[in-house]
């Protein structure tokens, strides 16, 4: 049963609502099963748990690039599973998505990758030929700048670190100018200073922006430091759903099962059972 902690939050028009929200892959156990979560505008979360507990699989039905097998999901008051290939695509410009692999074309530049954040506004031709318009180049520019990149705005992507491919990631979802951003394990490839630098990107998006971050997140202290919210998640279902304050000791046992031990060591006293 999922435990109800923290503060309730009157949300009257969420930007987000997933309701019994259960994905099958195979067999009998599902991957995700009877979901349900509402998320208003601006909100960061983290959603935290093992391995295999169903993250990955939440964010990807959240944007379809899994479908689910069962449940509702309403992004900006659209109903996203009954969307055809057209209008998803088109509600798909207001989600941004960042991976834990960086998902960039090493051989093009930080900027041409960028850009390629803007195809979800253009049609066929106009994305295969590269057609973007100055507005969108000059915007290109302002956010590479932003996140630290000027002195690789036309480096190709396979020279750069870990650090700043995953930076030209959130540039790439930010030209999106998307209401929502999911990052499935951004930080779990990155070593602790890029990590930092990445979790303080986000965050700084989320509150100088307004945007929507939900962020998968293995590494519980990051998320307890960065999180307006923390959801918990073990074996497919929801465990936990509330602020960080509210996670104790007990809490991260319960959603981290026999892995927990290592974790009350690193969080240290205040989470030890």
């Amino acid at each position: 049963m999922k435990r109800e902690l923290g503060v309730k939050r009157e949300l009257s028009m969420p930007l987000l609502e997933l309701r019994n929200v259960t994905k099958y892959y195979h067999g009998t156990t599902p991957a995700l099963e009877d979901i349900s979560f509402s998320v208003a505008e601006g909100e960061f979360i983290s959603v935290i748990g093992p391995s295999g507990a169903g993250k990955s699989t939440l964010l990807r039905c959240i944007n379809r690039m899994i479908e689910a097998t069962s449940g509702e999901i309403t992004f900006d008051g659209v109903l996203v599973s009954k969307l055809r290939k057209r209008e998803l695509r088109k509600l798909r410009t207001k989600i941004g998505m960042i991976f834990q692999h960086y998902n960039l074309v090493d051989r093009l530049s930080v900027i041409e990758n960028v850009l390629h954040g803007r195809l979800g506004y253009k049609s066929t031709l106009a994305g295969v030929m590269g057609r973007y318009n100055r507005e969108e180049k000059q915007q290109a520019i302002k956010i590479i700048d932003l996140l630290g990149l000027r002195e690789q705005v036309y480096k190709r992507c396979d020279q750069l670190s870990g650090g700043q491919k995953q930076r030209v990631g959130i540039a790439r979802a930010l030209i999106q100018d998307p209401k929502l951003i999911l990052c499935d394990e951004p930080i779990a490839s990155l070593d602790p200073n890029a990590a930092k630098i990445i979790m303080d990107y986000l965050r700084d998006v989320s509150a100088t922006m307004g945007i929507t971050v939900i962020v998968n997140l293995h590494q519980v202290s990051m998320a307890l430091k960065y999180s307006d919210r923390i959801i918990g998640v073990n074996q497919g279902k929801i465990v936990f759903d509330g602020s960080p304050n509210a996670l104790t000791g007990e809490i991260i046992a319960e959603i981290y099962g026999s892995e927990s031990n290592d974790l009350m060591v690193e969080l240290g006293e205040k989470y030890a059972i």
